[in-house]
């Protein structure tokens, strides 16, 4: 992997994608998309992680995001992979899934010669991360993210839209509590 795409500044913010294999469209189904925002809740709540936007569309999740607490955005990313792709694989065996066989092959298929992997591999390797840098820039990747779901007309408004940060911008109940402010970009 490129050194360009690496989380060395450990007290900055980034934004992520982070991608299931093969575009893989898992997040269609309500259920998959609320084991997402649980997963979210919980490393917001014991693992420092500090979410200042993010949007779940089917095949990927995009954040911004930063760690504030003992452990660093890498290993937070490495847990919350490592969990949703374990539990998402049982919903999908567990839960009626008219896709099942399908997704459950390609998921082999792309664990099948990894060590490190148990049977199933859920999402690609990396999360092409990139430093936020100036308030420009976390602006406009925050609106990147507000209006993927606008750009696929999914919704009307990014706010319309419930698996998204744009709710809290916009004022709106929201899935996850984020922090909606500019975030500190002084040592920048």
């Amino acid at each position: 992997m490129s050194e360009k795409y690496k989380m060395f500044e450990v007290d900055k913010a980034y934004f992520l994608t982070i991608t299931v294999v093969d575009w893989i469209d898992v997040f269609t189904r309500k259920t998959y998309k609320l084991r997402i925002v649980s997963a979210l809740k919980y490393c917001q709540q014991f693992k420092g992680l500090e979410i200042y936007g993010w949007c779940l569309m089917s095949n990927h999740l995009h954040m911004i995001v930063k760690a504030v607490g003992k452990q660093t955005l890498s290993e937070i990313i490495r847990d919350f992979k490592k969990f949703t792709s374990r539990t998402l694989v049982n919903d999908i065996l567990d839960e009626p899934e008219s896709r099942r066989d399908w997704m459950m092959n390609r998921f082999g298929y792309n664990g099948r010669f990894l060590k490190r992997i148990e049977g199933y591999k859920l999402w690609q390797d990396g999360n092409h991360p990139e430093i936020i840098f100036t308030p420009g820039f976390f602006y406009e990747k925050l609106n990147y993210i507000h209006q993927n779901p606008v750009r696929q007309m999914i919704v009307e408004k990014p706010e319309d839209y419930y698996f998204s940060s744009a709710r809290n911008y916009a004022g709106l109940e929201s899935m996850l509590p984020i922090v909606v402010e500019t975030i500190q970009l002084k040592s920048y």
